[in-house]
């Protein structure tokens, strides 16, 4: 069933971001919100659904609605890890489908920089891989990528035209954290952080937070900017431990973005960007074959020459995603930002020119969870 004209995000916003001492997760969140909201034309009196995560607070929903003063009557706290805002968008269009309520807010905050958290797995699959020397997340991310590297021959220069061509877009977006260009070269000789992974096939570490307003059809009618359709959703998860990933090679996106896109109703020539979660260079390539851009073992070819840099065929991540815009944890609510942002035409320098249809997909835990999102506009 085709779920456009059903709902649609009409507010977008970030924090402050970048490195941020003195700032809390519920002061990011809340900067977020009011921006997002007012991006919309709304107030927290409209809002009738609250959707949050992370890894803040044993009730995070609670003390967030508690410090935003929001008494919702819908509640959502999906954590599939970076992917659990484009399952966020999806459950709000459901609720709002079922009437449950016309306008969800959605909001995600962290302070990992200033306070020195570090990404983890987390739980008892630790005991059973890092003991063994895998260290979480990048050891799982490098086993992924030796991988590929042996399967297909890919190359640890394809692998950094990726990095690359992310920070020219991040060049273009003055919200990013690190814009100074750099080379394929500097990527071979940056640090080695996990055998085959540098330090600049690494995503960032950063503070921040971000929030998106979700509306029906009814509510769209008094936003204050035009409304973009979420045409399409999916979601899936395939393991927690990287041991019992089914395959190094593919993620859940070969699931969800067929079904996301078969809900939709479009074709992949049809879409004009792509946003898709980069904590790797790696996560990037699997990505973009397991969504079928290209076949398996095409990826290393398919992003060479620069084709996703602006300018390029294929333009992806245009904000200059988590290896250069920023990163604070889980980065799957920035993609929808820059998604929604560059179907309005509002990115200025790195706009792509008459983008209509927006793919999105986050990527969580390690490599375990997608969620693929279809954002249109009239």
């Amino acid at each position: 069933m085709r779920s456009d004209r059903i709902a649609a995000i009409v507010g977008v916003a970030e924090s402050d971001l970048g490195h941020l001492p003195g700032r809390n997760v519920l002061q990011l969140q809340a900067q977020a919100a009011k921006r997002a909201l007012d991006d919309a034309g709304f107030t927290k009196d409209d809002v009738e659904a609250l959707f949050t995560t992370g890894s803040w607070g044993h009730f995070p929903q609670l003390m967030l609605g508690e410090y935003l003063g929001i008494k919702p009557k819908y509640t959502g706290g999906t954590n599939i890890g970076g992917s659990s805002f484009e399952s966020h968008v999806a459950h709000a269009l459901v609720g709002i489908q079922a009437g449950l309520f016309d306008v969800a807010l959605i909001t995600y905050g962290s302070t990992n920089r200033t306070s020195g958290n570090r990404p983890s797995a987390g739980g008892l699959t630790l005991s059973y891989e890092e003991p063994f020397g895998v260290p979480s997340p990048v050891g799982h991310y490098a086993l992924a990528t030796m991988r590929h590297m042996h399967q297909y021959g890919t190359t640890s220069e394809q692998l950094a035209e990726i990095a690359v061509a992310t920070r020219k877009w991040a060049g273009l977006n003055d919200k990013a954290f690190k814009r100074e260009p750099i080379t394929v070269g500097d990527v071979l000789n940056s640090p080695m952080i996990c055998e085959p992974l540098h330090l600049l096939d690494c995503c960032l570490i950063t503070d921040g937070g971000g929030a998106i307003v979700v509306a029906s059809a009814k509510a769209c009618a008094r936003a204050k900017k035009r409304p973009i359709w979420i045409l399409g959703h999916a979601e899936t998860q395939t393991h927690n431990s990287v041991t019992n990933m089914p395959d190094l090679t593919v993620t859940g996106a070969k699931d969800t973005g067929r079904r996301a896109m078969e809900m939709a109703g479009i074709t992949h020539e049809e879409i004009d960007v792509t946003q898709v979660y980069d904590s790797f260079t790696i996560t990037v390539l699997l990505t973009l074959e397991s969504l079928g851009f290209c076949k398996p073992g095409e990826g290393g070819d398919f992003i060479s020459g620069q084709r996703t840099a602006p300018g390029g065929a294929f333009p992806l991540n245009t904000s200059g995603g988590g290896l250069s815009y920023c990163h604070p944890g889980m980065f799957g609510i920035f993609l929808l930002i820059e998604a929604v942002r560059q179907l309005r035409g509002e990115c200025g320098e790195r706009q792509v020119e008459d983008a209509k249809i927006s793919l999105v997909n986050g990527t969580g835990g390690t490599l375990s969870s997608t969620s693929t999102v279809i954002l249109g506009r009239d």
